[in-house]
């Protein structure tokens, strides 16, 4: 199945709507490199919601070519759990 993400460049979010409300990861890119900033869920998701979000939105920079610097404590937490899976999205010397 998985999500729709819409990256808003111009609000520079990657966004998803959720029971009518929009969940959002903030984010700036630099030198191919998308650093996310911020990570908000509407209380209405459910909390597996959360970590899909977060898998679709990795999932679309992967597919840019690009490399993640997570800036945000729950995006790095979920970066840290997956760490095997996600290591190569990770620019060199980055450590989580």
């Amino acid at each position: 199945m998985g999500l729709e993400v819409n990256d808003n460049d111009f609000l520079r979010q990657f966004e998803v709507e959720i029971n009518g409300e929009l969940a959002k990861i903030e984010y700036a890119l630099q030198e191919r490199k998308v650093f996310l900033t911020k990570l908000t869920i509407p209380e209405s998701a459910e909390e597996s919601f959360k970590d899909e979000f977060i898998r679709a939105v990795l999932k679309e920079i992967e597919e840019k070519n690009c490399r993640v610097v997570p800036t945000s404590p729950e995006i790095a937490k979920f970066l840290r759990k997956h760490r095997m899976i996600y290591k190569d999205l990770l620019p060199v010397g980055i450590r989580i």
